[in-house]
Parts: structure tokens; sequence; C-alpha cells
């Protein structure tokens, strides 16, 4: 009788089935995970936006609130002006088409000179995330989850705020 080298073929498609289980295991769950992440930095950014609202304002007191969000970017090296005041990532200023930053389009539009509204919502809702977080001039971020679009000012307003 010889002796055999090597795994028989039940052995190997043994192995494969027990990858393949775990897979299906662990995917959905990476998946949810990734979502997750990429409301966290949304929302994050959205708060960074308020920060850089307020201090465009303040440096800009003539002008008003960011007429949109490319104002508060600005491409590096950047100098500071109205048009590009560098108060955040350019990253961020120019997320505002598809792919997007971590998933998520933004936008920070002046709602008059006294009022203004930043928003990130899922490019792909159910993929890249399931909530559109907003803010007004009062800094709180409202969520409303199953959207994929911006709320507008009227319609932040009208939505609850997260905890912070």
């Amino acid at each position: 009788m010889r002796k055999q080298k090597g795994f028989s073929l039940i052995e190997l498609l043994i192995v494969v089935a027990i990858i393949l289980i775990i897979a299906a295991i662990a995917i959905p769950n990476l998946l949810r995970a990734r979502m997750a992440a990429n409301e966290s930095a949304a929302a994050s950014s959205v708060r960074t936006i308020n920060t850089a609202e307020v201090s465009y304002i303040t440096a800009y007191p003539q002008t008003g609130y960011a007429a949109t969000i490319a104002n508060l970017g600005g491409a590096s090296p950047c100098t500071a002006a109205v048009a590009t005041a560098c108060l955040i990532d350019n990253n961020l200023a120019t997320a505002t088409a598809a792919p997007g930053k971590s998933g998520f389009l933004f936008a920070a539009n002046a709602n008059g000179a006294a009022a203004y509204e930043a928003a990130a919502w899922p490019v792909t809702l159910n993929s890249t995330g399931t909530k559109t977080f907003c803010s007004v001039e009062d800094a709180v971020i409202r969520v409303s989850p199953g959207t994929a679009a911006d709320p507008g000012y009227a319609g932040c307003q009208a939505l609850l705020g997260i905890a912070n």
C-alpha cells in the first residue's frame, strides 16, 4: 500500500466551506461597521463646518456667513480671503459631488447674512450611510434617518438634534 501525500478533495472542500461560512458571517458586520464609521465622520465634519462658519463670520463680519462650503476651504497653499478662507481642509470643501468624503456629500449654504445651513448626506443610501446630518447657526447636529438629500434650512430646523 502506498503512503498518500497531500490532502484529499473532500478535505479541501470542507476547508473551503468553513471559510465561506465565516465570510458570510463577517462581511455584513464589516459593512455595518464601515457605515457607522462613515456616519460618525460625517457628523464630525458637519461640526467642523459649524466651527468654520463661526470663524468665517468673525473674520469677515461685513460678508456674513460663507455663501458656499467652497468659501470655507482653499487649495494648498491657501491664502485667506473672502472666497477662500482656509478654515477647513480642501477635501471637505470640495466634497460636493460623488464620490464625496467617506461616502458622504457636503454642503454649507448661507441663508442670508445672519443664518446658514450645513449638511452631509450619503452618496449611496444604505451603502455608504443611512442618515443625513445637518446643522444651522445654533450648532446643534440634527439627523434625518433614511434620507440621502440636503434637507435645506427649514427642513434642518424641523429635525431633532442628536446627543453630543
